[in-house]
């Protein structure tokens, strides 16, 4: 399953206005909840907020991936988001997240859920692909970007 299939670019946050890890699964929270119909706000963020008290989604070189799983959805869900600032994360190596994907999946769909997070951190392994990101001047590129370094993995 791509990447790139799952991401609505109107889930695209360019600029995360966050100032801390409750306020960045906030905004990406409201993002995806605003374009896919059926989502609850308050359970989306408490699936996620349970997944960060079990430990960080901050897993280095400014990237996060905050996720989750849900009874009531019948497919994955990703959102993603930009921080200019970078937003403290409890990261594995201490520095502010910048690059977020947000990854909500069905509560049955174990090895789809991991192979997405697989499928991500893979994408954003590469310094290249993370300063594209960083750089690119808004969601239309961030989501051409995406689609693009996806075909080389």
């Amino acid at each position: 399953m791509k990447i790139i299939d799952l991401l609505n670019p109107a889930a695209i946050v360019p600029d995360l206005r966050a100032l801390d890890k409750n306020g960045a699964l906030e905004e990406l929270a409201d993002a995806l909840v605003a374009v896919e119909q059926g989502l609850n706000r308050q359970e989306v963020l408490q699936v996620l907020q349970e997944r960060e008290r079990l430990g960080s989604t901050g897993i280095g070189e400014g990237v996060a991936i905050p996720h989750g799983k849900l009874p009531a959805i019948d497919r994955l869900f990703i959102a993603f988001g930009r921080s200019g600032a970078g937003i403290e994360f409890d990261s594995m190596d201490g520095r502010p997240a910048r690059l977020f994907f947000l990854l909500l999946a069905p509560e049955d769909c174990v090895g789809v859920h991991l192979k997405t997070l697989a499928r991500i951190s893979k994408l954003l392994k590469s310094s290249a692909v993370r300063n594209r990101l960083l750089e690119a001047a808004g969601y239309e590129e961030i989501y051409r970007i995406i689609s693009e370094e996806e075909d080389n993995l």
